[in-house]
């Protein structure tokens, strides 16, 4: 935890907690013995004097109380202690560089950086979403609030080739295609990770219905297909023999996060409501790490079919989420913005999520009952508003048309080469 920086768990408290914990528990064991021997004696009373069993009858009463508030009082501890250990991060990956964003390791550059010219002072994607009128803020703003957005015409079907030549890609490579649900239980989303942490506030919308009660939030919209996706194996055993288990989901991602940040809450860059096509996959323990590394290659095969310039990076460990053993960032180069922007990531999660959703697998050739915990890795196909702005401002052309990445024409109405 300290080479994550991770200080938002007091551990102290939780060592406390804990102990505090296997202390009442011992006691109410003890407590419950007692009331089982009293009842067993209040049976065999049966032909005493009214008085004894009478007073059989109190002192049972009386411990019955005891192990109500013993009951409770455990209860309390267990709860907090729970919610301590699931803000508890994953373990890093040895070779993980230590510390911030700053001192993330570049694994290598595709492509080049458009830069301006004397000829072409490049637009951002706001300029030429507007010209193109692909995009409408304002009305959305109006309708929804601020972060939000209208893509239509040919925005709306970008949109949905980006969508379509992701799932199909992953397909290729032997995904199986899954349309998510965006509404999940806040048990699995915490599961998975997205557990605010202590004294901060929460990034997650909840869903309340009429009648619920308000401080009940046993639903959320969830903020990424990760979630359900990881979900669907929730509570499962796997054959060893079945796995690894890969997954490409579509489904929406609703995130509290969007203001605060400056010039990136403008456009598409960060808003609260976007599509996302998700890569999820279940192995083994032994797997896990030659399957992250399969997962960056189909992404690095997606950016470069687009015709991105983008940099991967080996993430550090303050820059890993909790459930993160190990993470890849890939960075468009967005010549509008002049600047690297996040498109996708892909992380390890080991055995964290699976722990927390019980899933499983147990091995073929293996003659006991044993089974062990899977390893869980996710990915980013396609977050649409950033792969959005890396093709508008990357293709732009001099007569201000975009051209369309080759791979995604046939997706579009009329096969356009060019958007005008």
């Amino acid at each position: 935890m300290r080479r994550r920086n991770y200080n938002k768990v007091n551990m102290n408290e939780f060592q406390e907690n804990y102990e505090e914990r296997r202390k009442l528990y011992s006691e109410l064991l003890l407590l419950r013995a007692n009331h089982n021997e009293l009842s067993k004696a209040i049976k065999l009373s049966i032909n005493s004097s009214g008085d004894e069993r009478q007073r059989l009858i109190s002192q049972s009463k009386n411990l019955k109380a005891q192990v109500r508030f013993q009951e409770e009082r455990l209860q309390k501890v267990e709860s907090a202690l729970s919610s301590q250990a699931l803000q508890i991060p994953n373990d890093s990956h040895p070779e993980a560089p230590v510390g911030p964003e700053s001192q993330a390791r570049l694994v290598k550059i595709v492509g080049t950086p458009r830069k301006d010219t004397a000829d072409k002072i490049l637009e951002d994607h706001i300029s030429i979403a507007r010209r193109l009128n692909i995009l409408d803020l304002d009305q959305a703003a109006l309708v929804s609030g601020s972060s939000f957005y209208y893509l239509q015409g040919m925005g709306a079907f970008l949109e949905t080739a980006l969508i379509q030549y992701a799932m199909h890609k992953a397909a290729e490579h032997g995904f199986l295609g899954v349309i998510t649900p965006d509404i999940v239980r806040t048990s699995v989303a915490y599961g998975c990770g997205f557990q605010p942490r202590s004294g901060e506030s929460s990034q997650i919308y909840n869903v309340s219905t009429a009648g619920s009660d308000e401080n009940s939030t046993h639903l959320c919209l969830a903020g990424t297909a990760e979630i359900p996706l990881a979900g669907k194996f929730a509570a499962k055993i796997i054959d060893e023999s079945d796995l690894p288990q890969r997954l490409v989901g579509y489904g929406r991602a609703f995130r509290v996060e969007a203001g605060g940040r400056g010039t990136e809450t403008k456009g598409l860059y960060r808003v609260h409501q976007f599509s996302k096509v998700e890569l999820f996959a279940v192995t083994t323990s032994d797997n896990s790490d030659a399957m992250l590394e399969e997962f960056k290659q189909l992404q690095e095969d997606i950016f470069t079919e687009l015709g991105l310039c983008f940099r991967i990076l080996d993430m550090p460990t303050e820059e890993l989420g909790a459930s993160a053993y190990r993470k890849y960032d890939m960075e468009a180069w967005m010549p509008g913005r002049k600047k690297w922007g996040e498109i996708s990531s892909t992380s390890n999660c080991t055995d964290y999520q699976s722990r927390r959703l019980s899933i499983r697998y147990r091995p073929t050739h293996h003659t006991g009952q044993n089974t062990y915990f899977c390893h869980t890795i996710n990915g980013t196909a396609i977050a649409v508003p950033r792969i959005i702005i890396a093709i508008l401002e990357t293709f732009q052309n001099s007569d201000g048309t975009v051209s369309v990445p080759q791979v995604l024409q046939k997706w579009l109405p009329g096969q356009p080469s060019v958007l005008f």
